[in-house]
């Protein structure tokens, strides 16, 4: 089997629902972490690129008609590339480095860009057609996140519960108290600010330039990180979800913008092109749980993962959880033995605060741990979330 190199990789800023990247397209938003993978990697024959995969978990709008092919055509890469959405909704990013990884191993490919996209801004509502003639009956659909078009045979055999229901079920069926959410949600801010006031998060980051009022702006940080969160202001949100129920806007992950793009290459590639590889894929997995608790999917898919590869939880010096909701992540950390502070974990924060663009999040995951493997702050990594409808997905690096 041959060896899959992370080589380069970048991601737009992440952007608030409604924010500074609202008015930037899904296809023109992937593009721009395209466009400057090319631009920084002259040495590379983008002719000879041999597939681009991105994630995206909505594909309703703007983002339809395969996104991964529009947006490499925009981005100015030679129609003779081609490119494949994939949608596992949440893992979907972090799924499309796992393909590209499994076919460099297989020998099928040499090369190719990974990643993911997601404007949950510009998503659409959709109008089912008339099921017979004449018909008066209509349905409008919100496609920003959830549920739609639902089959009732599905809904009466596991339930249609929404993303913060199935949180809850997590928080009862595991005892994660409003306390500990709200604590775990503060540790995430509380690292991103300081992450991005340091520079760290600048160095994953390529700016948007945006229209402002008639003229012309670049985005360069991360919308979604609030400086005046406390403990206090947590504890006085309300959890609408549920009567009693623990979790809130301030403990789950935000509805938010972005795109990232990785460089994926074979051996031979990395000596062809003169690149600089940041990291090794090991492995992925993917695991399926009880949709009304897909929060601990990140569980499934790590045990299924550390079995394949025989690793244990402690060989990590670096991990890279998808913070959907403050109940899953915690549930998950504590079923794999982690401490809900380990400061291995997420340390520059996590969807809580950076926010949660579907598509994108899981390759934001792979290329955060990249960048710190490539720099010697982590020797090895795991990356891993949890996926609407009852999954879990995980991936392990390693420096090179």
């Amino acid at each position: 089997m041959k060896a899959a190199f992370i080589c380069d990789g970048v991601r737009t800023p992440i952007g608030r629902y409604g924010g500074a990247l609202a008015n930037v397209r899904a296809d023109d938003l992937a593009a721009i972490p395209i466009r400057a993978l090319v631009e920084r990697n002259r040495r590379m024959d983008w002719d000879a690129l041999d597939d681009v995969y991105l994630g995206c978990a909505n594909q309703a709008g703007e983002d339809n008609r395969n996104v991964a092919r529009m947006a490499l055509l925009l981005a100015g890469l030679s129609a003779a590339v081609p490119g494949s959405t994939v949608n596992r909704l949440c893992g979907s990013g972090m799924d499309a480095i796992a393909i590209v990884a499994r076919a460099i191993a297989a020998g099928e490919i040499e090369i190719a860009l990974a990643g993911g996209v997601e404007s949950m801004s510009r998503a659409p509502f959709v109008m089912p057609k008339s099921t017979h003639a004449f018909s008066r009956d209509s349905a409008v659909y919100d496609t920003t996140i959830g549920w739609r078009f639902v089959n009732p045979v599905l809904k009466a055999q596991y339930g249609i519960d929404s993303m913060p229901e199935t949180a809850e079920n997590v928080a009862a069926e595991f005892q994660v108290s409003r306390k500990d959410q709200d604590a775990f949600a503060l540790r995430s801010h509380e690292r991103a600010i300081a992450a991005s006031a340091s520079g760290r998060l600048a160095e994953e980051i390529v700016a948007v330039p945006v229209a402002h009022k008639n003229e012309r702006a670049l985005v360069e940080r991360d919308e979604h990180p609030r400086a005046d969160t406390t403990l206090e202001a947590l504890a006085r949100l309300p959890a609408p979800f549920r009567s009693g129920g623990s979790v809130t806007a301030g403990n789950a992950s935000g509805v938010n913008d972005g795109a990232a793009a990785i460089i994926i290459a074979s051996e031979k590639a990395v000596e062809r092109y003169g690149l600089t590889p940041r990291a090794r894929i090991i492995a992925s997995a993917a695991a399926g749980v009880e949709p009304r608790i897909m929060g601990v999917g990140p569980v499934a898919a790590t045990r299924r993962l550390l079995a394949r590869t025989h690793r244990a939880i402690g060989d990590f010096d670096r991990i890279e959880l998808n913070e959907a909701f403050a109940s899953q992540a915690l549930a998950s950390l504590r079923e794999l033995g982690v401490p809900d502070d380990a400061e291995h974990v997420n340390p520059y924060g996590g969807a809580i605060a950076l926010g949660h663009p579907l598509g994108m999040s899981g390759a934001r995951l792979v290329l955060t741990a990249s960048v710190d493997l490539a720099a010697g702050r982590a020797s090895r990594a795991l990356c891993t979330m949890c996926i609407g409808v009852g999954q879990g997905i995980a991936m392990t690096l390693e420096a090179c």
